[in-house]
């Protein structure tokens, strides 16, 4: 690029410039989708992909429902736990009152001192399990210890007592003691009743991935007491979990006539189906950004190729009197250049102010800086991309052949 081809070239925009406006625009309203639209991608990737602190990929599930009235479900639970904890590659397995990450679950509040004030009551997402609770969810524990079988609560459905002991995340701690030193402390209900910590866990997602304090999480030692059904989470061996998953659907379904199995699903299913709107937000975002990249480009395309049509008769006087190929090429790639500039420098203010709107009102992250230069590199080498062939044919253009179009 020479700065001697700008002058000329600007002024030949300038004669013919609704076709060059439009196409500026085309490629400003593009770099302001696109920066956006990749950046909103890559937030929603990153909290799909967000460590969970749990084996994932190994814990499965199974919920059995009892629909007689002679169903015992407390001596059902005993012997399905014997028999899931039995069988080769189960690692661990316990019941429990909720999935973890599956959209469904309890919460309720505590505090770090009784008739503390509201603003003082840290919201816990909890989960009720046995000894084996803390080994099925493959967690990190990094303080204190596990439930004992002694301190497992039977059945409770008024909430009568509450969980002598309990353990807690690192998050939880934090918000409610100001550190992650947390054994030993005592936390208090909403009715102001005492619960030891005796445990911390390193990190540990619950059931909502929406709510922005998914890691405030706390295991109680505790029997579900929910209706009729038994859920299980069981945490096979690696590569074990789908031959375990058949064992037990069909352990289940065949051991007690007074129940059915309602469901065996593996974790990484809940996991899923919780994000599923931001996968298909973000493939959807993916789409519209290539569609409107490749529709672009055809805009610099037509635009180059109506040039190089009309401008016959110059092409081949500028041949004529000595211009090299290479002289036509540059001249044109020059021209859709500075269309692709002025679009990428309107795009640029575009693309901030439609990243500050997303950011006030849907409480995004603020644009960065290293997307939008991206953004702009990508445009100005898609805009010389569309640019080279018209440009080449250009030159491929006789002498002898323009100038008898005159």
């Amino acid at each position: 690029m020479v700065m001697s081809d700008i002058r000329p070239v600007l002024s030949a925009l300038l004669r013919n410039r609704t076709g060059a406006i439009l196409v500026s625009l085309q490629v400003a309203i593009a770099l302001a989708v696109l920066v956006n639209a990749i950046y909103i991608v890559k937030q929603r990737v990153d909290l799909i992909g967000r460590p969970t602190g749990m084996d994932v990929a190994n814990v499965f599930t199974v919920i059995s429902s009892g629909f007689t009235q002679d169903h015992d479900r407390l001596a059902a639970a005993r012997n399905d736990l014997a028999w899931l904890r039995s069988q080769p590659g189960v690692v661990a397995a316990t019941r429990t009152n909720a999935i973890p990450l599956s959209g469904g679950g309890s919460s309720t509040g505590i505090r770090s001192e009784p008739d503390a004030p509201n603003d003082k009551t840290v919201a816990i997402n909890y989960f009720e399990v046995d000894e084996g609770g803390l080994e099925t969810f493959g967690v990190q524990l990094v303080a204190g210890r596990n439930f004992r079988a002694e301190e497992i609560m039977p059945p409770d459905p008024n909430r009568s007592q509450a969980p002598p002991v309990a353990i807690i995340t690192k998050s939880v701690a934090r918000e409610l003691f100001g550190t992650t030193d947390a054994v030993g402390k005592v936390a208090y209900d909403y009715l102001n009743r005492p619960t030891t910590i005796v445990g911390v866990i390193e990190h540990m997602h619950g059931s909502w991935v929406s709510w922005d304090r998914v890691d405030q999480v706390a295991l109680l030692p505790m029997t579900p007491a929910f209706g009729g059904d038994n859920l299980y989470l069981v945490r096979a061996a690696p590569g074990a979990r789908d031959e375990l998953m058949r064992k037990a659907e069909e352990y289940l379904a065949t051991s007690d006539p007074t129940r059915m199995v309602r469901g065996v699903r593996a974790l990484e299913y809940y996991r899923d189906r919780s994000y599923l709107s931001d996968r298909n937000m973000a493939i959807f975002l993916v789409s519209v950004t290539a569609l409107l990249a490749g529709v672009t480009a055809l805009g610099i395309f037509a635009l180059a190729t109506f040039n190089v049509n009309v401008r016959t008769r110059q092409i081949g006087t500028r041949r004529a009197i000595g211009a090299r190929r290479a002289d036509i090429v540059r001249y044109f790639m020059v021209e859709n250049w500075l269309v692709t500039t002025g679009g990428v420098l309107l795009g640029v203010a575009l693309a901030f102010g439609v990243g500050y709107w997303l950011s006030t009102q849907y409480e995004l992250p603020r644009l960065d800086l290293y997307y939008l230069l991206g953004g702009v590199l990508l445009l100005w080498a898609l805009g010389l991309a569309a640019a080279w062939q018209p440009s080449r044919r250009a030159a491929r253009i006789s002498p002898s052949v323009a100038t008898r179009t005159v």
